[in-house]
């Protein structure tokens, strides 16, 4: 997976995600996506506000469970300092 963001200039965050064609038919992108969503959900509390934040999945998360795309997403907020208030 990789992350990219940019500071808004609004109060909280928002989220984009990203599932292109070559990872699948239609049904398992869209399961990649809720899955990269409800990961960023329970984790709202502790990412930082004020940016955009772009999910972008690659080749492996096709076969990724979604304790994988946890870890990952977690991570990902790590290492761009967006984790923590």
């Amino acid at each position: 997976m990789v992350l990219a963001f940019l500071r808004n200039e609004l109060d909280d965050s928002r989220f984009g995600f990203v599932v292109s064609k070559r990872l699948g038919k239609a049904v398992r992108r869209n399961k990649i996506k809720r899955r990269m969503r409800e990961a960023t959900r329970l984790r709202l509390p502790f990412i930082k506000s004020g940016f955009d934040v772009v999910f972008i999945a690659r080749q492996p998360m096709r076969r990724a469970s979604y304790q994988d795309i946890e870890q990952s997403l977690e991570a990902l907020l790590k290492r761009a300092d967006l984790w923590g208030q």
